[in-house]
């Protein structure tokens, strides 16, 4: 990913460390690449950045989706350049968390599928296995995900991570995900990068401050519980 510098740093999100750092140095995308910080630190503004920029909806979809609610997003994805490989596919698809509940409204009225999934009639967490189980993911491209842990229990979490390595591994597609699940950040061979204040850095999973945590209050809850109420 290569980033115009000539942007006002006083300016949003040009004001978030890991935006400033991307239009001064750029990204390389490995085959999965998982971006991993607390609420605030720009992940999810990188994300939709670079799937904007790739061409995919910024509510979620497919590279020629037009889905629209509500114009949120930063101008970040004007001033992004890819730089692909000879041969690469153009081919992406876009998940969110926050606009999943629209995108499925976009693809069960503009399908011409008549076995396409009726997503509002499943829960959350189906209608994203649905997605994922369509035509959508089935071969190679560029897949961004935006916190797709949430809704889904701890085996559709490993389900995901499954689903992922076969990605990769089976079919040749690409994917960067922003997450906050452990779980999903162990995708096995992933590029993890840790946002924070300061902006990104790579990291390995057992060094993850949020992997440190979620580890010591499961041992014991107490230790930070016993912060939540005042006596």
């Amino acid at each position: 990913v290569v980033s115009d510098a000539d942007r006002d740093p006083a300016v949003w999100p040009n004001t978030i460390a890991a935006v400033g750092q991307l239009v001064a140095e750029g990204l390389d995308l490995g085959p999965a690449t998982i971006l991993i910080g607390e609420n605030g630190t720009g992940k999810s503004t990188l994300v939709e950045a670079i799937a904007t920029a790739y061409g995919m909806n910024p509510e979620g979809g497919s590279t020629g989706a037009r889905n629209r609610t509500f114009d949120t997003e930063s101008g970040l994805h004007s001033t992004i350049e890819f730089v692909r490989g000879a041969g690469a596919s153009r081919w992406g698809y876009f998940l969110r968390a926050e606009t999943l509940h629209g995108l499925y409204t976009y693809l069960e009225l503009n399908s011409g599928d008549l076995n396409e999934a009726k997503y509002h009639r499943h829960s959350h967490g189906e209608g994203f296995r649905a997605i994922l189980d369509s035509s959508r993911f089935s071969g190679v491209g560029f897949f961004v995900m935006d916190e797709p842990e949430a809704g889904l229990s701890f085996g559709a979490q490993l389900a995901l991570v499954a689903d992922l390595i076969n990605f990769v591994r089976e079919n040749g597609a690409q994917v960067l995900i922003a997450t906050h699940s452990p779980i999903i950040a162990a995708l096995p061979g992933a590029h993890i990068l840790e946002l924070d204040h300061d902006g990104y850095h790579p990291a390995t999973w057992s060094e993850l401050e949020m992997v440190d945590h979620y580890r010591r209050f499961l041992n014991n809850p107490e230790t930070y519980l016993r912060y939540l109420t005042t006596n």
